[in-house]
């Protein structure tokens, strides 16, 4: 019996999925840890599926390239912005990713972050190897946590795993934005409001939603006004649902206090990009999941996602 033919984007994949997909699949595994789109394209032909392992743009022309043999698509992450999921579907092939498995992975590196930014992490280790350190009372100051108020934007596994990790820390309330109210923000015990009453209310801004038409550049001059001068904005979602030049404005003209990054636009930033100089911005380069076993897990699920569908079974995480 012929064993179908999958092809891994990337040869950095943890060996869990790659030994679970050897079981069934003869794998074809590109000698690259971030393969070129081209020598995508030139690999792709004829596998029955693709497992990403990396954000490869999965797209009619990738599509095209596969042929008709292209069953499915399994992707190791939790957001899919990086897959035409329309066109696809509209093809019949079945598309999965790995969702929840990374939340709390995402979570812990939001509160780090916010938690850096506050009390200004960052700054503080520039003026240490600057030999500028200071012994005054008022040097370097940073905000609270304790009794603030904290605004996710995007209420869903990873938003309310961040509302967990925060309610240990004395905070005053949680509020949350998004399409719909959530049973699980009553239980946390978080108030549903409007994205401009969470952004005139909140100390911390919190941003964890997918990159869609709606979310693009919804961070931007005008969304920065909103917020309080003493702010920590920290976006662990998508680096395009903020317009980086306002936010480079806004932390600049002290239009909110800091922020925290695990996302940016572009990615990563050249090395001459302004954010980078400024004192008030933690930034770290998209390491939201990157836990040995968080990334094992992600793994292990998206090759059994794709399995489950070359099998004619349900995905674990269908898209």
């Amino acid at each position: 019996m012929v064993k179908p033919r999958v092809l891994v984007i990337s040869n950095d994949t943890p060996s869990v999925g790659l030994d679970l997909l050897r079981t069934k699949c003869d794998l074809t595994i590109l000698p690259s840890s971030n393969p070129t789109r081209e020598q995508v394209l030139k690999a792709i032909p004829g596998h029955d599926g693709i497992y990403l392992s990396v954000h490869a743009n999965i797209n009619s022309e990738m599509l095209d390239a596969a042929g008709p043999n292209l069953k499915v698509v399994s992707a190791m992450s939790a957001g899919y912005d990086h897959l035409d999921i329309p066109e696809i579907k509209r093809r019949g092939i079945k598309v999965g990713h790995t969702p929840e498995v990374l939340s709390s992975a995402v979570a812990d590196i939001a509160v780090m972050l916010l938690l850096s930014a506050s009390r200004r992490a960052y700054e503080g280790r520039l003026k240490l190897m600057e030999g500028k350190v200071e012994n005054r009372p008022q040097w370097l100051l940073g905000v609270d946590v304790k009794g603030s108020t904290i605004g996710i934007v995007g209420f869903g596994n990873i938003g309310q795993a961040i509302a967990k990790r925060l309610k240990g820390f004395e905070i005053k309330n949680i509020l949350y934005t998004g399409h719909t109210k959530k049973k699980a923000g009553d239980e946390l015990g978080a108030e549903f409001v409007s994205l401009d009453e969470l952004l005139e209310e909140s100390d911390f801004v919190i941003a964890i939603t997918p990159l869609t038409i709606e979310t693009l550049k919804m961070f931007n001059d005008n969304t920065f006004g909103k917020m309080k001068k003493n702010a920590v904005f920290v976006n662990v979602g998508r680096g395009k649902v903020v317009d980086t030049d306002s936010l480079v404005r806004a932390l600049k003209n002290k239009t909110i206090f800091a922020a925290g990054l695990d996302v940016v636009d572009p990615e990563p930033l050249p090395l001459d990009h302004e954010l980078l100089k400024l004192p008030n911005c933690e930034i770290v380069p998209h390491q939201g999941s990157a836990t040995i076993k968080t990334r094992n897990s992600m793994s292990r699920i998206a090759a059994q996602n794709l399995l489950n569908a070359l099998e004619g079974k349900p995905m674990i995480y269908p898209l």
